[in-house]
């Protein structure tokens, strides 16, 4: 899930030296690998390299290894990039917008000034996790605007075989240009990584702010280190249990119910490209759907726009009414221009799409396979949609079993149209790609639960369309006497952004440890920030 967060000349050279408490020990008596080195690094910040980069944001990188079971077998770069603290800083607080899949260095660069608060008393950081933008990005070598080839997946395609066919290729191609670092991407390892980054900063605690799939990374963290969990708040609270399969459902029923509100909200605009009757318009999003499936529309890129991609660009622009009239006005220039252009920015959420270079032959994720970062301008585009479905997959450890095939497919697809003809398909193929790639861990599923942390802030939305209300409650009982609820009676996915309350009480949960009562609320009345 994406969240709503997705809106250089010589500098001096800052450098922290790590000591002290937190580091673990060189060997454990029971012969764990030995992951000191890791622990005493030392970050060099300097000016972020790249077109929109602000000025006063600086980057950095720590190394860490591929395995960590096997620390001698390779290591990897992992890129970071702050704002310093303003006034006091008691440190350092974390940002992970969402995703999985999205660069948090490019996000923060775009929409840092919705997080500037914080550096009053922090400073703010966040960071590409492994396999995604500048760290070691994974890629299935898709030309831009070509989604991958599922076709045999699509309603009409009666024969197993010619799924799962597709969907081996798919996986294969995906391993083909992501280099070692597909093996050992997802959460787990994400978490770990974030430990090696707070002990690199100098921080006793890690304190935490993380959206929609940042807040899995969170629970992940706090379960692996729990007495390392500083002030953690969790805003959009995604599901620790239910498999890919439900998520999917669930993402497919809310995006369709977001689209309806779009609709409502559109056909009140002479400008709306749908005219101005809802239930018309309904009606004329499924027919350009279809006739995208038919003849797809021909990109700058030398790809093709397809029914998959204008799924992936609605439902992202749904996430927020921020980006209603984003979403207006690129609907509007496919249909009136044939001009796909806004809406591949849309469906491939790229902050700088400009900067981003097309896919050529041989070329994809294999600029990271030797471990260092890879400059911005060489992140393939297809880096979001890739490292979502290959995170999402290593975090789940169901697999479509080709014995069950028969009956798995045609059950899901029923189900998954009957949620949503426009994104049905687009959802239901994400939860497909899993097949044909090795089996995930089940460590969030078995081992995430009745956390021994400080308090920590989960914040729900009540019309989330991407994580339900209900994954808030679920998760705040899983997590145990820890988590503390702060409901927001409002709309749209997360409530940071868009809700003044909701953003007041997790700015003072950060800043000062003012905690909200169990169950309090935010309300549209409390105003938008």
């Amino acid at each position: 899930m994406l969240t709503v967060h997705q809106r250089c000349a010589c500098a001096s050279v800052a450098a922290l030296t790590l000591f002290g408490a937190g580091l673990p020990p060189a060997a454990a008596a029971g012969g764990d690998p030995d992951l000191s080195r890791f622990y005493h690094q030392r970050i060099t910040w300097s000016a972020c390299e790249g077109e929109g980069m602000p000025e006063d944001m600086r980057c950095g990188k720590v190394t860490v290894p591929l395995d960590y079971e096997r620390p001698a077998d390779g290591t990897m770069d992992v890129a970071l990039a702050r704002f310093r603290a303003t006034g006091g800083s008691r440190g350092s607080v974390f940002l992970n917008f969402g995703g999985p899949g999205g660069s948090g260095i490019d996000q923060l660069a775009l929409g840092g000034k919705d997080f500037m608060g914080l550096t009053d008393g922090y400073d703010v950081v966040t960071f590409d996790p492994r396999g995604v933008g500048r760290s070691s990005p994974v890629s299935c070598g898709e030309t831009p605007g070509q989604a991958p080839d599922t076709s045999a997946t699509g309603p009409g395609d009666d024969d197993p075989r010619a799924v799962l066919g597709a969907l081996k290729k798919t996986a294969a191609d995906c391993a083909k240009h992501s280099g070692p670092v597909l093996e050992h991407i997802g959460t787990v390892n994400a978490a770990r990584d974030m430990d090696v980054m707070r002990q690199a900063l100098g921080d006793k605690k890690l304190n935490y702010l993380g959206f929609s799939y940042g807040t899995r990374l969170g629970a992940v963290y706090a379960a692996q280190f729990p007495r390392k969990v500083g002030r953690m708040a969790l805003d959009g609270v995604d599901t620790l249990t239910e498999p890919l399969s439900e998520q999917g459902l669930v993402a497919a029923e809310g995006q369709q119910t977001a689209l309806e509100s779009f609709l409502g909200w559109c056909t009140e605009n002479i400008a709306c490209p749908f005219g101005q009757d809802a239930r018309t318009a309904r009606a004329r999003v499924v027919q350009l759907a279809d006739s995208l499936e038919r003849d797809p529309v021909p990109t700058d890129f030398g790809g093709q726009f397809t029914d998959q991609d204008l799924a992936g660009a609605i439902g992202q622009a749904l996430y927020s009414r921020q980006m209603w009239p984003v979403l207006e006005q690129a609907l509007g220039s496919l249909i009136q221009d044939g001009d796909t252009r806004g809406l591949e920015q849309l469906s491939y959420g790229t902050a700088f799409p400009a900067t981003r270079r097309p896919l050529g032959p041989g070329t994809g994720g294999t600029g990271g396979t030797d471990g260092g970062l890879v400059d911005a301008e060489d992140v393939p585009m297809d880096n979001l949609p890739a490292a979502l479905m290959a995170i999402n997959c290593a975090d789940d450890p169901d697999r479509l079993t080709e014995t069950g095939a028969t009956d798995e497919i045609g059950r899901l697809r029923a189900a998954y149209e009957e949620a949503s003809p426009v994104f049905g398909e687009y959802r239901l193929t994400q939860v497909l790609m899993c097949y044909g790639r090795p089996a995930g861990t089940d460590y969030i599923r078995e081992k995430v639960h009745d956390v021994d942390t400080a308090k920590m802030l989960l914040v729900g939305t009540r019309g989330d369309p991407a994580t339900p209300y209900r994954w808030t409650l679920e998760t705040a009982d899983r997590l145990g006497p820890s988590a503390v609820v702060l409901d927001n009676r409002s709309e749209g996915h997360t409530g940071y952004a868009s809700s003044a309350c909701v953003h007041k009480k997790v700015d003072d949960f950060l800043l000062y440890g003012s905690l909200p009562h169990d169950g309090s609320s935010c309300g549209p009345e409390d105003g938008d920030h």
